[in-house]
């Protein structure tokens, strides 16, 4: 007796639960075929995008900024990068509360160097005090002519560096001179055996160095001659036609008679 109602409790559960799904998944396919049913309403999305609306006033300022956008494109590449860079200079200066932005940093000199190479640092340091002191088209020239093996790799290193120079430092060709040169030897050195009489050996070390330098600003010839004129125009002196307020020139000790 207890084992039937038992059944019957079970089927009548069973059949509730059926009951409840159904209406709850009928329910939800209801109310998404509604809610897409909105969303995909051509006339719908239609209505919404083209009713009349009031025209907003535009600002001055915004119609600026689109004729400069329009100007814009119709420039060249070149010319667009031109007037970026002009705006980014304007906006370096621009004085906000009354602080002045900064402005970009002034370079003075450029430094550069080889890379490691297999030579000595001792014949590679001959060719360093060489240009030394130098105006860059004039060392440049004169490693043009050396004979020396590692002229080509230095001539080389100072056109890239020269170049770099002038475009990335804003320095000027004309007055650029190798301010320093320096030898410095390298990480290592490579060390192999060296045979030798009566089984003996000995180690043969391949060294090697770079050299560097430092590009600034100096006088070009025609100011290092014109201060050279200068210099001996001052040491020249009348001889006695016109009263000078000089010292007296190599006096001697006592009267000559």
């Amino acid at each position: 007796m207890s084992l039937g109602r038992g059944l019957r409790t079970a089927s009548h559960v069973r059949h509730c639960i059926q009951q409840n799904q159904s209406a709850s998944s009928s329910r939800i396919q209801w109310e998404c075929r509604r809610s897409a049913s909105n969303f995909f309403n051509p006339l719908q999305w239609i209505q919404e995008k083209f009713q009349p609306t009031y025209r907003q006033p535009v600002k001055q300022e915004t119609l600026q900024s689109q004729k400069e956008r329009a100007k814009e494109g119709q420039q060249s590449v070149f010319e667009v990068a031109a007037t970026q860079e002009k705006k980014r200079q304007e906006a370096r200066t621009v004085i906000k509360g009354g602080i002045v932005a900064p402005q970009p940093k002034k370079h003075t000199e450029h430094k550069y160097s080889t890379a490691n190479f297999k030579i000595s640092h001792r014949k590679l340091n001959k060719l360093g005090r060489q240009i030394s002191g130098m105006p860059i088209d004039h060392a440049i020239m004169q490693m043009q002519f050396s004979e020396k093996r590692a002229s080509d790799r230095i001539k080389s290193m100072l056109a890239t560096a020269k170049d770099h120079a002038i475009r990335y430092k804003n320095l000027e060709s004309s007055k650029l001179i190798v301010a320093e040169a320096w030898v410095s030897k390298g990480p290592k050195s490579l060390k192999r055996f060296e045979p030798k009489g009566r089984a003996k050996y000995g180690i043969r070390v391949h060294p090697d160095s770079r050299i560097n330098v430092v590009l600034k600003e100096g006088k070009t010839f025609e100011e290092k001659k014109k201060a050279e004129r200068e210099r001996r125009l001052k040491k020249i002196v009348s001889a006695g036609l016109v009263r000078e307020d000089v010292p007296l020139r190599n006096p001697s000790a006592s009267w000559q008679w």
